[in-house]
């Protein structure tokens, strides 16, 4: 039986989620509405299930100034797309974080960035045959050094967006960053 948890009225938690979150041996998720508003929260292995429940997550996009911009390569060690280039840091929002808080701790962990300025640029629904997220997207902008956590990522580099446009469509991307690519590129451009 799959349990999800709601706010009810006044009372900010419902017993039954509090003991979820003490006993967890998952990840607990939020999830949201259409507006990325958090209406309740379940395991990660729901949301990764055929229920696919609307769940949000950060992602940033690393660009230096002479245009190009940093992919990671998802380890082959995910259970999701391994091996493909992808955004340089995504990840999931965990209950009772914000935005901003899972942003940086996504970045500390995949990268070991810990000291950048990030823009918001979109927030959207991406609907995969196993899930649906509400995107935050940002971006930062200077001569970042990452340092990828070999258990998150097998590698990254920095491509020319010429070079991102030619391999489009090539399998070597994940479907979700090349729908973003071309989505938030005209805003990416308008910060260099």
């Amino acid at each position: 039986m799959v349990e999800l948890f709601y706010p009810s009225g006044s009372v900010p938690f419902v017993p039954a989620r509090d003991a979820l979150i003490r006993h967890a041996s998952e990840e607990i998720l939020p999830l949201c509405d259409a507006s990325g508003q958090v209406t309740a929260c379940a395991l990660r292995s729901y949301c990764h299930s055929s229920a696919r429940p609307l769940h949000p997550v950060v992602h940033l996009h690393l660009l230096r100034r002479d245009g190009s911009l940093y992919l990671q390569k998802r380890s082959m060690e995910k259970d999701f797309l391994p091996g493909l280039w992808d955004t340089a840091v995504g990840g999931h929002i965990t209950y009772g974080e914000t935005v901003m808080e899972a942003l940086y701790r996504e970045s500390a962990e995949e990268l070991g960035l810990v000291d950048f300025a990030p823009v918001s640029l979109d927030s959207y629904v991406w609907e995969s045959p196993r899930e649906r997220e509400f995107v935050n997207v940002f971006a930062a902008v200077g001569s970042y050094m990452p340092q990828p956590d070999c258990k998150e990522v097998s590698e990254g580099r920095y491509w020319s967006f010429a070079e991102i446009e030619k391999c489009l469509s090539d399998s070597l991307f994940t479907p979700n960053f090349e729908s973003e690519f071309l989505r938030v590129r005209a805003a990416l451009e308008a910060l260099l």
